[in-house]
Protein backbone atom coordinates (compact mmCIF):
# COMPACT_ATOMS: atom_id res chain seq x y z
CA UNK A 1 0.00 0.00 0.00
CA UNK A 2 2.85 2.40 0.78
CA UNK A 3 4.92 1.58 -2.32
CA UNK A 4 2.29 2.61 -4.92
CA UNK A 5 1.62 5.77 -2.92
CA UNK A 6 5.31 6.65 -2.81
CA UNK A 7 5.76 5.93 -6.51
CA UNK A 8 2.65 7.95 -7.31
CA UNK A 9 3.94 10.92 -5.34
CA UNK A 10 7.29 10.67 -7.09
CA UNK A 11 5.66 10.58 -10.54
CA UNK A 12 3.32 13.42 -9.64
CA UNK A 13 6.28 15.51 -8.46
CA UNK A 14 8.14 14.79 -11.70
CA UNK A 15 5.16 15.85 -13.79
CA UNK A 16 4.89 18.96 -11.64
CA UNK A 17 8.49 19.90 -12.41
CA UNK A 18 7.74 19.28 -16.10
CA UNK A 19 4.79 21.66 -15.96
CA UNK A 20 6.95 24.24 -14.17
CA UNK A 21 9.59 24.00 -16.89
CA UNK A 22 6.85 24.45 -19.49
CA UNK A 23 5.62 27.56 -17.68
CA UNK A 24 9.12 29.04 -17.72
CA UNK A 25 9.42 28.32 -21.44
CA UNK A 26 6.06 29.97 -22.11
CA UNK A 27 7.13 33.06 -20.17
CA UNK A 28 10.42 33.15 -22.09
CA UNK A 29 8.54 32.78 -25.37
CA UNK A 30 6.17 35.65 -24.56
CA UNK A 31 9.08 37.89 -23.54
CA UNK A 32 10.87 36.92 -26.76
CA UNK A 33 7.84 37.87 -28.84
CA UNK A 34 7.81 41.28 -27.17
CA UNK A 35 11.57 41.84 -27.53
CA UNK A 36 12.27 40.07 -30.82
CA UNK A 37 15.64 41.76 -31.32
CA UNK A 38 16.96 40.47 -28.02
CA UNK A 39 15.51 37.04 -28.80
CA UNK A 40 17.30 37.02 -32.17
CA UNK A 41 20.68 37.81 -30.63
CA UNK A 42 20.05 35.30 -27.84
CA UNK A 43 19.20 32.55 -30.31
CA UNK A 44 22.34 33.34 -32.34
CA UNK A 45 24.55 33.21 -29.25
CA UNK A 46 22.98 29.92 -28.16
CA UNK A 47 23.47 28.56 -31.66
CA UNK A 48 27.11 29.62 -31.63
CA UNK A 49 27.80 28.07 -28.25
CA UNK A 50 26.10 24.84 -29.30
CA UNK A 51 28.33 24.67 -32.36
CA UNK A 52 31.41 25.42 -30.27
CA UNK A 53 30.65 22.89 -27.54
CA UNK A 54 29.60 20.29 -30.11
CA UNK A 55 32.84 20.83 -32.00
CA UNK A 56 34.92 20.42 -28.84
CA UNK A 57 33.09 17.22 -27.90
CA UNK A 58 33.50 15.92 -31.45
CA UNK A 59 37.21 16.74 -31.32
CA UNK A 60 37.62 14.80 -28.07
CA UNK A 61 35.82 11.82 -29.61
CA UNK A 62 38.03 12.04 -32.68
CA UNK A 63 41.15 12.06 -30.52
CA UNK A 64 39.91 9.03 -28.61
CA UNK A 65 39.34 7.19 -31.91
CA UNK A 66 42.72 8.06 -33.42
CA UNK A 67 44.17 5.30 -35.52
CA UNK A 68 40.80 4.51 -37.11
CA UNK A 69 39.67 5.42 -40.62
CA UNK A 70 37.24 8.03 -39.26
CA UNK A 71 39.86 10.01 -37.33
CA UNK A 72 40.57 12.74 -39.89
CA UNK A 73 36.92 13.06 -40.87
CA UNK A 74 36.00 13.59 -37.22
CA UNK A 75 38.78 16.16 -36.81
CA UNK A 76 37.68 18.11 -39.90
CA UNK A 77 34.01 18.14 -38.87
CA UNK A 78 34.91 19.18 -35.31
CA UNK A 79 37.19 21.95 -36.58
CA UNK A 80 34.44 23.28 -38.87
CA UNK A 81 31.95 23.29 -35.98
CA UNK A 82 34.42 25.10 -33.72
CA UNK A 83 35.23 27.69 -36.41
CA UNK A 84 31.53 28.24 -37.16
CA UNK A 85 30.73 28.59 -33.46
CA UNK A 86 33.46 31.21 -32.99
CA UNK A 87 32.24 33.19 -36.02
CA UNK A 88 28.61 33.10 -34.84
CA UNK A 89 29.53 34.21 -31.32
CA UNK A 90 31.72 37.07 -32.58
CA UNK A 91 29.29 38.23 -35.29
CA UNK A 92 25.72 37.41 -34.20
CA UNK A 93 24.17 40.22 -36.27
CA UNK A 94 25.84 39.11 -39.50
CA UNK A 95 24.91 35.51 -38.81
CA UNK A 96 21.30 36.53 -38.24
CA UNK A 97 21.26 38.38 -41.56
CA UNK A 98 22.68 35.37 -43.42
CA UNK A 99 20.28 32.91 -41.79
CA UNK A 100 17.34 35.23 -42.42
CA UNK A 101 18.23 35.39 -46.11
CA UNK A 102 18.52 31.60 -46.16
CA UNK A 103 15.13 31.25 -44.44
CA UNK A 104 13.52 33.65 -46.95
CA UNK A 105 14.91 31.63 -49.86
CA UNK A 106 13.60 28.43 -48.27
CA UNK A 107 10.13 29.94 -47.90
CA UNK A 108 10.21 31.12 -51.52
CA UNK A 109 11.36 27.84 -53.04
CA UNK A 110 9.06 25.79 -50.82
CA UNK A 111 6.08 27.97 -51.70
CA UNK A 112 6.81 27.79 -55.43
CA UNK A 113 7.26 24.00 -55.36
CA UNK A 114 3.99 23.57 -53.44
CA UNK A 115 2.09 25.82 -55.84
CA UNK A 116 3.46 24.13 -58.95
CA UNK A 117 3.10 20.64 -57.48
CA UNK A 118 -0.51 21.19 -56.44
CA UNK A 119 -1.45 22.49 -59.91
CA UNK A 120 0.33 19.61 -61.69
CA UNK A 121 -0.81 16.77 -59.42
CA UNK A 122 -4.32 18.10 -58.62
CA UNK A 123 -4.75 15.74 -55.68
CA UNK A 124 -7.54 15.69 -53.09
CA UNK A 125 -5.59 18.15 -50.90
CA UNK A 126 -5.08 20.64 -53.73
CA UNK A 127 -6.75 23.56 -51.95
CA UNK A 128 -4.78 23.07 -48.74
CA UNK A 129 -1.50 22.68 -50.68
CA UNK A 130 -2.23 25.83 -52.68
CA UNK A 131 -2.86 27.72 -49.45
CA UNK A 132 0.40 26.46 -47.93
CA UNK A 133 2.34 27.36 -51.07
CA UNK A 134 0.84 30.85 -51.26
CA UNK A 135 1.54 31.46 -47.57
CA UNK A 136 5.16 30.31 -47.90
CA UNK A 137 5.68 32.43 -51.02
CA UNK A 138 4.15 35.50 -49.38
CA UNK A 139 6.18 35.02 -46.20
CA UNK A 140 9.40 34.61 -48.16
CA UNK A 141 8.72 37.77 -50.18
CA UNK A 142 7.90 39.80 -47.05
CA UNK A 143 11.09 38.70 -45.31
CA UNK A 144 13.20 39.23 -48.44
CA UNK A 145 11.85 42.71 -49.24
CA UNK A 146 12.49 43.90 -45.68
CA UNK A 147 15.98 42.37 -45.50
CA UNK A 148 18.36 43.07 -43.72
CA UNK A 149 16.03 44.79 -41.26
CA UNK A 150 13.91 41.65 -41.10
CA UNK A 151 16.88 39.80 -39.57
CA UNK A 152 16.25 41.71 -36.35
CA UNK A 153 12.90 40.06 -35.69
CA UNK A 154 12.33 37.01 -37.95
CA UNK A 155 14.64 34.54 -36.21
CA UNK A 156 13.75 35.88 -32.79
CA UNK A 157 10.06 35.47 -33.58
CA UNK A 158 10.57 31.87 -34.72
CA UNK A 159 12.73 31.12 -31.68
CA UNK A 160 10.15 32.62 -29.30
CA UNK A 161 7.28 30.75 -30.95
CA UNK A 162 9.23 27.50 -30.62
CA UNK A 163 9.74 28.18 -26.90
CA UNK A 164 6.07 29.09 -26.50
CA UNK A 165 4.68 25.97 -28.15
CA UNK A 166 7.23 23.68 -26.50
CA UNK A 167 6.30 25.18 -23.14
CA UNK A 168 2.58 24.69 -23.78
CA UNK A 169 3.27 21.07 -24.73
CA UNK A 170 5.23 20.46 -21.54
CA UNK A 171 2.47 22.07 -19.45
CA UNK A 172 -0.13 19.83 -21.10
CA UNK A 173 2.02 16.73 -20.48
CA UNK A 174 2.68 17.73 -16.87
CA UNK A 175 -0.95 18.46 -16.00
CA UNK A 176 -2.21 15.39 -17.87
CA UNK A 177 0.39 13.18 -16.24
CA UNK A 178 -0.51 14.38 -12.76
CA UNK A 179 -4.20 13.71 -13.45
CA UNK A 180 -3.45 10.19 -14.68
CA UNK A 181 -1.28 9.46 -11.63
CA UNK A 182 -4.01 10.78 -9.34
CA UNK A 183 -6.67 8.62 -11.04
CA UNK A 184 -4.49 5.50 -10.85
CA UNK A 185 -3.72 6.13 -7.18
CA UNK A 186 -7.41 6.54 -6.38
CA UNK A 187 -8.23 3.32 -8.26
CA UNK A 188 -5.54 1.42 -6.34
CA UNK A 189 -6.89 2.77 -3.06
CA UNK A 190 -10.37 1.49 -3.99
CA UNK A 191 -9.25 -2.00 -5.10
CA UNK A 192 -6.71 -2.79 -2.35
CA UNK A 193 -8.54 -4.09 0.79
CA UNK A 194 -7.97 -2.36 4.06
CA UNK A 195 -6.72 -3.99 7.24
CA UNK A 196 -10.20 -4.01 8.80
CA UNK A 197 -11.90 -6.06 6.09
CA UNK A 198 -10.41 -9.52 6.95
CA UNK A 199 -11.28 -9.00 10.64
CA UNK A 200 -14.88 -8.15 9.76
CA UNK A 201 -15.20 -11.23 7.53
CA UNK A 202 -13.83 -13.48 10.26
CA UNK A 203 -16.29 -12.06 12.79
CA UNK A 204 -19.17 -12.72 10.39
CA UNK A 205 -18.14 -16.36 10.02
CA UNK A 206 -18.01 -16.86 13.79
CA UNK A 207 -21.51 -15.46 14.09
Amino acid sequence: MNEPTAEGRKLSRSFGWLALLGTLLVIAGIIGLIYTGVATLTSMLLFGWLLLVGGLVGLLHAIESRGTSYFWLGVVVAALNIAAGVVVIKHPEGTAEALTMFAALLFLTGGVFRLVGSVVVRGPQMGWTLLQGAFGLLLGLLVLFDWPHSSLYVLGCFFSLALLFDGLGLIAIGIGGRRIVSMVSERLDETVPTADEPITAAEDEQK
